[in-house]
């Protein structure tokens, strides 16, 4: 067509077409994320910036010195180093925008190490020679036996960008911060791809809605009295006050959810499953 080889698009308006299927996430916890570094040797540092920065393997083997920012805690993100072959071509990141990541000081501290006598201009994670970190193999390399050792849920190095991204939502990051965090083009691709791990804040909402407005005239069918804990005559002799401020509270809270999503993401409550 753009040749104008042919005049018509022969497969213009074919339907059926077999949908791609999305890949199952796995999401680790915070636990195993600690497990796999302790057994990733002289790679511990790189296994926390994938894990806690959410970094792509290519820009995380790109970084250079210069770019930690120790005193204001954030990583910068320009360039993207893709192997070909044993060979890497370095360009802009996917976004083709340079980013401010944050980092958890205690990653900062594995970096600082990291850092220890090189030049701004060096590699905070070189591989042979000083030049970029080779990909490890995706059965025998140091990743995979730093995965069989910790004796987590096989994983790839891009699956603790995903593992990042359900971190930060357990720690109650927002989705704005999370799409600049990740170098996403706006937060409704971030929402598209990470929608599984936002399932508990549907039922955070009612719990809210149901705390802050809630009133008597609402709360006095025996259902709603009874979800209070409370009969539905014990219910109308007491003030609409004080209904507002305690009878229509929940009887309990759900409970806070735990750091790598044990709670809503099933591939993290074993950290043997697959």
């Amino acid at each position: 067509m753009k040749a104008k080889r042919i005049a018509v698009n022969p497969v213009k308006g074919v339907e059926n077409l077999p949908r791609k299927t999305a890949k199952r996430r796995v999401y680790l916890s915070a636990d195993d994320v600690y497990r796999l570094a302790d057994e990733s040797g002289e790679h511990r540092a790189l296994v926390l910036v994938l894990a806690y920065c959410g970094l792509r393997w290519g820009e995380a083997i790109g970084l250079r010195v210069r770019d930690v920012e120790f005193l204001r805690r954030r990583l910068t993100v320009s360039e993207n180093a893709v192997q070909l072959g044993t060979r890497h071509a370095v360009g802009p990141t996917k976004g083709r925008k340079a980013r401010s990541v944050p980092v958890p000081a205690f990653v900062l501290d594995e970096l600082s190490a990291q850092c220890k006598g090189k030049a701004s201009s060096d590699l905070v994670f070189p591989g042979r020679d000083r030049g970029y970190l080779q990909r490890p193999k995706s059965s025998t390399g140091w990743f995979q036996a730093a995965v069989k050792k910790a004796k987590v849920q096989k994983i790839t190095p891009h699956d603790l960008r995903h593992t990042c991204a359900s971190l930060a939502v357990s720690a109650g990051v927002n989705v704005l911060a999370l799409q600049r965090m990740l170098g996403h083009e706006s937060a409704k691709v971030t929402l598209d791809t990470y929608a599984d791990l936002f399932d508990d804040d549907l039922d955070a909402g009612a719990v809210s809605l149901h705390a802050r407005y809630s009133t008597a005239h609402n709360c006095d069918s025996p259902k709603l009295l009874a979800s209070c804990g409370q009969n539905a005559v014990a219910g109308r002799s007491q003030g609409v006050a004080s209904k507002r401020e305690n009878d229509c509270l929940p009887a309990e809270m759900p409970p806070p959810r735990q750091c790598g999503r044990r709670d809503s993401n099933p591939q993290a409550l074993s950290s043997t499953g697959t």
